[in-house]
């Protein structure tokens, strides 16, 4: 097994926790207890929520998997972690590409087929 040091770190202090109470199990005791979790991870835009058990310690730790696994927020890892690029890089490059003249041309189709426009 290698040490391998972490290159991102996301806690439960990192997102927003919300808690509601939650219908279910639990008779009048669900009307009075908020263990129902949602967990919002803000710079990634990814939500969990679990209102499954009755026990808010476990549905936070559900809410937190849910969202640690979610695509907004595995996509908001890998460009963290440079294994994507953002969709501002990306459509940086695009705009280059279009305006490189050795790349891209304008075409027009006259009477006698395409004709290259300067």
């Amino acid at each position: 097994m290698t040490d391998r040091a972490p290159i991102l770190t996301v806690t439960i202090r990192d997102c927003e926790v919300q808690t509601f109470r939650a219908g279910g199990k639990g008779g009048q005791h669900q009307n009075k207890t908020d263990s129902g979790v949602r967990v919002i991870h803000h710079p990634s835009g990814a939500r969990g929520e679990s209102r499954e058990e009755r026990s808010q310690r476990q549905n936070k730790r559900a809410a937190f998997e849910r969202m640690a696994h979610s695509p907004a927020f595995r996509y908001w890892v890998a460009v963290q972690t440079g294994r994507r690029k953002s969709d501002e890089q990306l459509l940086a490059e695009i705009e280059a590409e279009l305006n490189d003249p050795a790349v891209t041309r304008t075409e027009v189709r006259g009477p006698s087929g395409w004709e290259v426009v300067a």
